[in-house]
C-alpha cells in the first residue's frame, strides 16, 4: 500500500486534467455528504466496545487476600500509568518549599504563604492555615478544588479551611492547574497530553502536586501522621480519590461530586472527564470502583448531589461505587467507615454548607472521637474570607508548565536513524521499527467481514457505490466508491474535513484514471461521535488503545479488502490535512 500526503492535489505525479468544474463539484457534494452508517452508529459502537474492556471488581475471601491484591494494583498503577517515563525520576526529587509572609487569618488562626515544587521547575502556590496555639500532635488536612477559575481563593474552599483551622487542624490550601494563579494557557489540562506524546505520563504533575502537598503537611512539627485528611469538590473530588487510593498516608477521605465508574461514564455522557480523569492506560488496570475499594479500611465519605447539573449525579454515580467497595470494607469488619452523603439543598454541583458539615461530622467521628465538645455545625466565618489579591503567592517568573516540560522532554526523543542500504540488515531494521510502531499506536489488525452496498447509482458515466463495511463485530466503516471508465488503480481518500470536503480531490483522482474510495475513519467526518467530542478518544486511550491505532487499522482493513475486490489494481492512500496524513502514514508503515 502506497501513500501520499498533500495539502492540495493528491496526484501531482499524474498528468491530471484541469480542476473540477463548479457543476461537477456541486454534483459530488451531496454524494459525498450522504450518511452511510447513521449519526448514532459510531457512538453506539464506541460504548459497546469500551464497556466490556473496563475491569470489574474481583471478589475476595479475606482481608489479607484483598490487601495483597490492592498493594500490587497500587504499584502497577503508579509504575505503568502515573510515573511512566521521566516522571519516575521526578518523583525521587527532594521536597523543595519556599515560605513567604504570614498574614492574619481570624480568631485563633493565621495563614502562611508558601510555594512548593511539584516537579523540577514547576511550583505550586499554597496557603497553610495554622492554629495560633499548637501543642502535641494535631490533624492535618489537604484542601483541593476543581474547575473554579478563582482557585484557592474560592469562598466555599476558604470557609472549609477556616473551619478546620478553628477546630485545631493544620490545613494546606493548594492551587490546581488551570485555575487561580495557575491559569495561563499552558496549564490547561488538555496540554498534559503533550507530555504523553513525549513518553512521560501527563498525569504525573497532577499526582506529584498532591503527593508533595502531603509531604509539606507531614513535615510540620505538630503533624499527626495518623490523622491525615483530603477533601475537595468536582476535580477536587477526583484529586481526593486519586491520592487517597494511591497514597496510604491519607487516613480520611471525602471526595465531593468528583468521579464515577468508567462503566457509568460510558452510558452517562456528562461524566466523561478531562485528560487527568481519563489518563492513558488507567482503565486497562483499574476502574474508579477499584480506587474506592482501595480506601478500605480507612474512613471514607462519598458525597454526591441529587440534582447535579454538571456531572456525577448521585442517582446513578454513587451506588456502583458503594457496591464495589462495601464488600472490601466488610472483610476488615469496618463497614461503618465507608459512608455516603447525598445533598438535596441545593442539590446542584456544590460544596456548600450541608456538604461541608457532612465533612466536619466525619472529622469529628474519626479524628476527635473522644472530644465531647466537638460540634459539626459550621462556625460563621464569612467576615474572614480574603480576596484573591490578599492570597497571592509569589511564583517564579518562568514557572514551568505542561508545554515547557514537554519541550524539555522532546529534546531527548529518538531522532531519525538512517536505514541500512539493503539486504538482511534492512529487513531486520524494518522489523524492529515496525514492532516499535505497532506498540506505540497499539495497532489493530482488522478485516472487513461484511461489505454491504447501501446504494448504487450511475450519473453521467460515474458509477457510485455507498459501502457499509463491517470490521469484525466492533466497527462499521463508511465508504463512497466512485469509478469512471476502466480504472488504472485504486486510491483510498482521507481528509481532515471528512470525505464531504474532498470534492476537488475526487475529481482530480478520477481524471487521473483512479478508482476513488473516499472514507471516514474514526473521528473523521461521519466517523466522529455526535456528542462529547475528543472525550471518547480519551476513553479509548484509558482502556489501553489509541485512536491512531484504530484509525490506521481501519484504513489497513479497507486496503486489504480492496486488494481482494480488485486484484491487480495498486492501492494508494491519499490524505489531505495533517491528521489524515498521520493516519495514512501510520497505516502505510504498518502494512
Amino acid at each position: 500500500m502506497a501513500a501520499c500526503f498533500l495539502a492540495g492535489s493528491c496526484v501531482p505525479s499524474l498528468t491530471a486534467q484541469s480542476t473540477a468544474t463548479n457543476s461537477f463539484a456541486q454534483e459530488l457534494q451531496p454524494i459525498l455528504a450522504r450518511q452511510i452508517v447513521g449519526p448514532q452508529t459510531v457512538m453506539r459502537e464506541m460504548q459497546d466496545y469500551l464497556e466490556p474492556r473496563i475491569p470489574t471488581m474481583p471478589t475476595f475471601n479475606s482481608a489479607r487476600d484483598w490487601t495483597r491484591y490492592a498493594d500490587r494494583l497500587r504499584r502497577d498503577v503508579l509504575e505503568r500509568v502515573v510515573l511512566r517515563g521521566e516522571a519516575a525520576r521526578w518523583a525521587k526529587a527532594p521536597l523543595r518549599v519556599e515560605w513567604f509572609d504570614t498574614i492574619p487569618g481570624g480568631p485563633g488562626y493565621h495563614i502562611r504563604k508558601l510555594r512548593y515544587e511539584a516537579v523540577p521547575g514547576l511550583w505550586i502556590p499554597a496557603l497553610l492555615y495554622e492554629p495560633d496555639t499548637l501543642a502535641g500532635k494535631v490533624p492535618v488536612s489537604l484542601a483541593v478544588n476543581g474547575h473554579d477559575p478563582i482557585g484557592k481563593a474560592t469562598i466555599y474552599k476558604q470557609l472549609r479551611c477556616i473551619n478546620q483551622a478553628k477546630r485545631g487542624i493544620i490545613v494546606l490550601n493548594v492551587e490546581w492547574f488551570g485555575m487561580g494563579q495557575l491559569n495561563p494557557p499552558n496549564y490547561a489540562h488538555t496540554r498534559m497530553n503533550q507530555l504523553d506524546l513525549c513518553g512521560t505520563s501527563g498525569l504525573s504533575p497532577f499526582y506529584l502536586a498532591l503527593k508533595r502537598g502531603l509531604d509539606v503537611l507531614l513535615a510540620q512539627p505538630h503533624a499527626d501522621r495518623e490523622r491525615v485528611a483530603v477533601s475537595g469538590l468536582s476535580g477536587g473530588g477526583w484529586q481526593t480519590i486519586f491520592i487517597s487510593a494511591l497514597d496510604p498516608r491519607v487516613k480520611l477521605s471525602n471526595p465531593v461530586a468528583g468521579y464515577s465508574s468508567f462503566r457509568t461514564r460510558v452510558r452517562h455522557l456528562k461524566d466523561l472527564g478531562d485528560p487527568e480523569q481519563t489518563p492513558c492506560d488507567l482503565a486497562a488496570l483499574a476502574d474508579y470502583t477499584h480506587l474506592t475499594a482501595m480506601r478500605a479500611p480507612r474512613p471514607t465519605l462519598l458525597t454526591y448531589n441529587s440534582k447535579d447539573q454538571c456531572c456525577f449525579e448521585s442517582g446513578y454515580a454513587l451506588q456502583p461505587l458503594l457496591d464495589a467497595a462495601r464488600p472490601v470494607f466488610k472483610l476488615f469488619g469496618q463497614e461503618n467507615r465507608l459512608r455516603s452523603h447525598i445533598n438535596d439543598d441545593p442539590g446542584t454541583h456544590n460544596y456548600e454548607l450541608d456538604n461541608r458539615q457532612a465533612f466536619y461530622r466525619l472529622l469529628g467521628d474519626f479524628f476527635f472521637p473522644d472530644d465531647v465538645s466537638f460540634n459539626a455545625s459550621e462556625i460563621p466565618s464569612d467576615a474572614e474570607v480574603k480576596t484573591k489579591e490578599q492570597l497571592l503567592v509569589e511564583l517564579p517568573k518562568n514557572n514551568a508548565d505542561f508545554n515547557s516540560l514537554a519541550l524539555a522532554l522532546s529534546k531527548h526523543l529518538p531522532h531519525t536513524t538512517k536505514a541500512p542500504a539493503g539486504g538482511a540488515a534492512l529487513r531486520k531494521w524494518q522489523q524492529k521499527q515496525l514492532a516499535k510502531l505497532r506498540e506505540v499506536v497499539k495497532a489493530k489488525d482488522y478485516m472487513v467481514t461484511q461489505a454491504t452496498p447501501v446504494l448504487r447509482e450511475e450519473k453521467t458515466g460515474l458509477q457510485i457505490t455507498d459501502w457499509r463495511l463491517h470490521l469484525g463485530n466492533d466497527w462499521t466503516l463508511p465508504a463512497t466508491e466512485l469509478v469512471r471508465g476502466q480504472p488504472k488503480g485504486t486510491t483510498i481518500l482521507l481528509a481532515d474535513g471528512g470525505r464531504r470536503s474532498a470534492t476537488n480531490e475526487v475529481e482530480r483522482l478520477l481524471a487521473a484514471g483512479q478508482r476513488v474510495v473516499a472514507t471516514d475513519p474514526f473521528y473523521f467526518g461521519e466517523g466522529k461521535p455526535t456528542e462529547r467530542d475528543y472525550l471518547w478518544a480519551l476513553m479509548l486511550a484509558t482502556i489501553g488503545d489509541r485512536a491512531l491505532g484504530l484509525q490506521a487499522g481501519e484504513v489497513g482493513a479497507l486496503a486489504r479488502w480492496l486488494n481482494t475486490e480488485h486484484p491487480g489494481e495498486p492501492v494508494t492512500v491519499c490524505a489531505i490535512g495533517p491528521r489524515a496524513s498521520t493516519v495514512a502514514l501510520v497505516a502505510a508503515g504498518l502494512e
